[in-house]
């Protein structure tokens, strides 16, 4: 490395203290992760408060998946090109930007309008684990970006119980403005805490390419999102599938001969990567199965059988455990990660995302039972989350660390759709009449449970075969 390299380092690494960078890139995260249950304790009053159809409220939920989807590899490559300080801010700045036109919407537009802007929020994340590797020593790294990794969790369990408040004893519209004022607090925290970017891989950005992966994943994710509600084999499900697949296949044979790609497929395909990305599916599924069975379970009536009657604060707060874990045994996370390597400390997450979903599917006759075993999810996914980008990172260059923890942040998100409409279609699918409301069965849920464990041991077998790298010598473009 030359003079000029470690210069740029030096100046990177210089004030403000790493500790408060770190803190702020971890609220950021928080907040980003916080825009995906903002609205669930909403969604059954959608309808009324927005006066539309079910078909149509399920949008202000659906809109903020798809984009936080297409936006994060976009973002990470925007972040390698032209700063990943800068980048966090424009996505902050858009998350306060539709925080306000929701707030100020009584319509549905203007809520699914805003809601799609808080989405792109969601490449904060991958993009403050690159920042962590550019700026802190190697046995610092682990730690921070466990604790980051673990804010895609923890901001989701946390914030439930807070949005469930708000929504119970307060205006609507007031969980839009706390996105907005969470959003400003990030802001000023990443300006004032994170330090400017130095290391740069300059380019131009392949707006081609932006188009492309855009309009496939669109296709991709509506299929996977909507597929059960419109029926999966229909005119317009068969359409979006098919020419989603089509147009990332074409989108895939542009990248690999541009001069200047999106995304390095060559990176992509390496197999600590590959194989990582793919395993990345499962945890999301396993993460967002929890997500849509067990809120269900502990908020549906005693009567029908398959359900504990609490209300839906107590559920929301039975739920923060699995959040409070992961931020516990983030350092945890990291020392095992320094200790053991990443790929072994995935294995072990996997192992106990199995073991938790095994726990619910034989002990799940109290509320108690979800607690534990939403605390040992919490320990699969601190785990597997602390793992992933640290596999990543050994087996990039640093100046594409952004685009390349983006894109397992998009694999993730294919798993959290998925598991959404999967999980959703099960439980709608096999359901009784309870006095007049469709209830599912506790079959359904077992069937949901089983679901979970066979994309747990996916991942959890992927992993064995994840190659052992070492971490790739940075080769960014720096100013003299």
């Amino acid at each position: 490395m030359g003079d000029s390299d470690e210069r740029a380092r030096k100046r990177l690494s210089r004030t403000p203290n790493r500790g408060l960078t770190v803190a702020a890139l971890a609220f950021a995260g928080l907040v980003s992760a916080f825009m995906f249950t903002l609205v669930v304790p909403l969604q059954a009053e959608l309808p009324h408060l927005l006066n539309a159809s079910r078909e149509d409220t399920t949008w202000v939920v659906t809109i903020t998946l798809l984009v936080a989807a297409i936006a994060t590899p976009i973002s990470g490559r925007l972040g390698d090109m032209y700063g990943k300080r800068r980048t966090v801010i424009a996505l902050l700045v858009l998350l306060v930007i539709g925080s306000v036109v929701a707030a100020l919407s009584a319509s549905i537009v203007g809520v699914v309008i805003g809601r799609a802007l808080q989405g792109a929020v969601t490449g904060v994340i991958p993009l403050g684990i690159a920042i962590m590797r550019d700026i802190l020593p190697t046995n610092r790294l682990g730690t921070a970006v466990a604790l980051m990794s673990a804010t895609m969790g923890v901001g989701g369990a946390l914030g439930m119980p807070l949005a469930a408040f708000l929504a119970i004893n307060a205006d609507w519209h007031s969980l839009f403005w706390l996105a907005g004022g969470l959003g400003v607090i990030g802001l000023a925290l990443i300006l004032f805490f994170v330090p400017e970017d130095v290391l740069l891989s300059p380019g131009r950005l392949d707006l081609l390419g932006v188009l492309g992966l855009a309009i496939g994943l669109t296709g991709l994710l509506l299929y996977v999102s909507r597929g059960a509600e419109w029926g999966w084999t229909s005119p317009i499900g068969l359409t979006l599938i098919i020419g989603g697949v089509a147009v990332l296949l074409l989108w895939g044979w542009y990248q690999l001969r541009t001069t200047d790609p999106l995304l390095d497929l060559r990176v992509a395909a390496r197999p600590a990567v590959l194989l990582t990305n793919i395993a990345a599916i499962g945890m999301g599924f396993a993460l967002f199965s929890s997500n849509v069975t067990f809120p269900q379970m502990l908020e549906l009536p005693v009567a029908t059988g398959s359900g504990f009657g609490l209300d839906m604060l107590t559920a929301a707060f039975i739920i923060v455990p699995s959040g409070l874990v992961m931020m516990v045994i983030s350092p945890l996370s990291g020392w095992l990660e320094r200790t053991i390597g990443p790929r072994p400390l995935f294995t072990a997450g996997a192992a106990a995302i199995v073991i938790a979903y095994v726990f619910v599917l034989v002990w799940s006759s109290e509320w108690v039972h979800i607690l534990i075993a939403n605390a040992i999810i919490g320990v699969g996914i601190g785990f597997t989350f602390a793992a992933m980008p640290m596999i990543i990172m050994r087996s990039v260059p640093a100046n594409e660390t952004g685009a390349s923890n983006g894109l397992n942040a998009l694999f993730r998100s294919v798993g959290t759709s998925s598991a959404s409409a999967v999980m959703g279609g099960v439980l709608a699918a096999m359901s009784v009449e309870v006095d007049g409301v469709a209830v599912p069965t506790r079959e359904a849920f077992d069937v949901c449970f089983w679901l979970a464990i066979v994309a747990g041991i996916i991942a959890l077998v992927l992993s064995l075969f994840i190659p052992r790298n070492r971490a790739i010598e940075p080769r960014p473009s720096l100013p003299s």
